[in-house]
């Protein structure tokens, strides 16, 4: 079962080898009521009852008992591995993130983990004062006698399992109101929401740092404090201006001067606009003191092809082809395979078409993925569909063990495909 989390609930961390060592506790008493605690005779009685040696234990007896206000509904138990362990006695935070119709999720700081409710047969007590072996004081000769008392208990507790960020959502605010440069910014942009990093947070299922790493892989920027993604037309407009200075003066497209750069186009667009793009196709490095960016060809020549692709359902594959080398800069050269996890070639079509299918559009979920390929393309080759289903590996994972598990393999024409294990 997967929790929502309810307002004001009290959690409580406990790492697994708490739990395993209480075994070696020495002796745990249940007093009889708030208020009447055993005594050290009848703990030595009750020994002797069950016919154990005092020797064998260890001399500290803990006594524990129900307090007056103790209760099951106002704690729940967590079970943290090591690694979130030293995320919080090194002062961290772990957040539960999660809308009303959302699955709770607990991000560390660079970490996402489902939450999942484990049932226990055993009764779990939560004792503030209790000690585990290696709290007690050191072993005496005389018996020490300590009172505690439960505050809450509880019969299951949430697991923890490594999990992918949930960032569909991310793009689709992001697009609520996307940036079209400072003439766009009109009175029906201004009605439009804009959100700020912290704002992101709040709404999405992820840790800071797979936030932000999505933010840049959506080549998105902070315009006023608020986060943007730039519409395609605009961010192309930039592009262009980069790339006709480029050829006007000549340059290599690996030795682009940011300084000239800045000066040349600021009469065209805000500095800092074309600096993001820069940042967005190429690689900044320092040369004698002057920074100079490296476009990176393969990320120019995608953005073209979107920009041709958005607008069609399906495209002539050779006309798409002419037209693309045709519009990217000269000097560059197109490739087919520089569109993997961005458009899809059907080859069995007469004519052969091309048509946007962009992995950031497909559901989140393992079963929802392969649904939804599987109702584009019956049958898929692994280098097809390997674009699309390769940020779904977990970190054992490979795409050939996720087609294995969700898929079912045969030969057509002497060429292995996947298609659904189910009906779709």
């Amino acid at each position: 079962m997967r929790p929502q989390v309810p307002a004001g609930l009290h959690v409580l961390l406990a790492a697994p080898a708490v739990s395993q060592s209480w075994r070696r506790a020495g002796v745990l008493c249940c007093g009889r009521g708030p208020g009447a605690m055993r005594t050290l005779e009848e703990i030595r009685a009750t020994l002797e009852v069950a016919k154990l040696d005092p020797a064998d234990l260890q001399p500290s007896v803990q006594c524990i008992s129900f307090s007056e206000n103790v209760s099951s509904g106002d704690y729940c138990l967590m079970e943290l591995d090591e690694t979130l362990c030293r995320c919080i006695e090194s002062g961290q935070s772990l957040i539960i993130r999660g809308d009303k119709d959302e699955h709770a999720v607990l991000c560390s700081e660079d970490k996402t983990y489902d939450l999942k409710v484990a049932d226990t047969s055993n009764m779990l007590l939560i004792i503030p004062d209790c000690k585990t072996p290696d709290q007690l004081p050191p072993n005496t000769s005389a018996q020490q006698l300590t009172h505690c008392q439960i505050f809450g208990f509880a019969k299951s507790y949430w697991e923890l399992k490594r999990s992918r960020p949930k960032l569909r959502k991310l793009k689709k605010l992001l697009m609520e109101n996307p940036y079209n440069g400072p003439s766009g910014e009109n009175e029906r942009n201004l009605e439009y929401p804009k959100y700020t990093r912290a704002e992101l947070l709040e709404r999405i299922q992820a840790s800071e740092q797979e936030l932000m790493q999505q933010l840049q892989l959506l080549r998105a920027y902070r315009i006023e404090g608020y986060w943007r993604i730039l519409e395609l037309d605009y961010e192309m407009k930039l592009l262009n201006h980069v790339t006709q200075l480029v050829d006007s003066e000549s340059w290599s497209f690996s030795k682009v001067p940011l300084s000239i750069c800045l000066q040349e186009l600021e009469l065209l667009e805000p500095r800092e606009m074309i600096e993001h793009c820069l940042n967005c196709y190429g690689k900044p490095y320092t040369n004698e003191g002057e920074v100079f960016y490296a476009l990176n060809e393969d990320e120019v020549c995608k953005s073209v092809a979107l920009m041709l692709l958005q607008n069609a359902v399906k495209f002539n594959l050779s006309e798409f082809e002419e037209v693309w080398q045709q519009s990217v800069p000269e000097g560059m050269s197109t490739r087919l395979d520089q569109l993997k996890g961005v458009a899809l070639v059907d080859r069995n079509s007469r004519p052969q078409v091309i048509f946007q299918l962009n992995v950031e559009d497909l559901p989140e979920s393992i079963q929802d993925r392969f649904n939804s390929l599987f109702n584009i393309r019956e049958k898929w080759t692994e280098d097809d569909i390997a674009p699309y289903i390769q940020g779904l590996c977990g970190e054992k994972q490979t795409t050939g063990s996720l087609l294995t598990k969700y898929a079912r393999s045969s030969v057509q024409n002497g060429v292995k495909v996947y298609s659904s294990r189910r009906p779709v």
